[in-house]
């Protein structure tokens, strides 16, 4: 078993700085800055609860020459990588070569392989110092008057998975990491006939219900937040995401299976947990953001939620989440 807390989860975005100047107005997070392994660039970090977010662009060492935007990879925070090392191993978990000026602040990190991770990119590090950034709720406050949406914490990493049966055994059997919850998300299509008669009235009668989109989710947690293991269980083919309109389970559905098919098993978005899903949609609305929800809708875990427009955040698709936890 692993001894370890989410460190930082890295993002690639078109302009990290248009990015951050965004995460620090609109979402109050607390900015600080490291270098990005031994080239030296500076890249924008924000404070997210326990854990934070690193902002880089394409191209760079960090991620990868063919990096695309969205959820790169995470980071575990463990106090001795030689013994992470070792642990993993002994598990199951193939690790590479430790990499000795390649992570944040050219400090070393340990790689492991994503055929061993249910496809999630996951390095091992040192705990990064968040005592750098003062806490969320002092935020941006003084960069602007206009309402913000208020961010307690990174509420879950979605994942869009192939199997979820095999990233079970990786995080929570190899890794040992709990397993929060374990649920199926599905849309019903209900077709009514009805019989009309002059003589006999109106009868009417419900068709067996058709599904039209499916999920089968498992949350895993990992320090303060969760990864949520998306996969698709609809056995037809087709994938339709329909952009400009409120999402729902089918359109959910379809996205991650376009996702698994094009890219393959891996990080697909972040959610934001916050108060009020409705009031952090209204205000980034008002701050000029494009959004695939105006208001919150049914989610996993009794949640409210909300997708922001990946357009808005310099191609990182984010949503909000508003739950009470048991």
């Amino acid at each position: 078993m692993l001894r370890a807390e989410l460190a930082y989860v890295t993002v690639v975005v078109r302009d990290a700085e248009a990015a951050a100047a965004v995460f620090e107005r609109d979402f109050g997070l607390r900015r600080f800055d490291c270098t990005l392994g031994a080239s030296g660039q500076q890249a924008p970090v924000l404070r997210v609860g326990g854990s934070a977010l690193v902002l880089a662009e394409p191209g760079v060492p960090f991620v990868s020459e063919d990096a695309r935007t969205g959820v790169h990879h995470i980071a575990l925070a463990v106090d001795d990588l030689e013994a992470a090392a070792a642990t993993l191993q002994a598990s199951g978990i193939r690790t590479a070569a430790m990499s000795p000026h390649e992570g944040l602040n050219g400090r070393p990190r340990l790689g492991l392989a994503p055929e061993d991770t249910a496809g999630v990119r996951v390095y091992c590090v040192e705990p990064l110092p968040l005592d750098a950034a003062a806490g969320n709720e002092t935020g941006a406050a003084s960069m602007s008057e206009s309402p913000r949406c208020v961010v307690e914490r990174l509420d879950h990493l979605g994942v869009a998975s192939a199997d979820n049966a095999a990233a079970i055994e990786a995080f929570a059997e190899r890794f040992g990491f709990p397993i929060e919850s374990m649920q199926t998300d599905a849309e019903v299509r209900i077709a009514v006939e009805s019989f009309t008669s002059d003589k006999y009235g109106v009868v009417y009668h419900n068709r067996e219900p058709e599904p039209v989109g499916g999920l089968r989710v498992a949350f895993i947690t990992i320090g303060d937040c969760e990864l949520e293991f998306l996969q698709d269980f609809d056995p037809r083919p087709e994938a339709v995401v329909l952009h400009g309109q409120a999402g729902n389970t089918r359109q959910d559905r379809g996205a991650i299976a376009r996702f698994v098919s094009s890219r393959g098993p891996g990080l697909h978005h972040l959610a934001f947990k916050v108060p009020d899903a409705k009031a952090g949609l209204a205000a980034l609305q008002q701050a000029g953001h494009r959004l695939i929800d105006t208001v919150g809708r049914p989610g996993s875990r009794r949640a409210q939620i909300g997708f922001v427009h990946p357009q808005s955040l310099e191609g990182l698709l984010v949503h909000l989440v508003q739950r009470d936890e048991l």
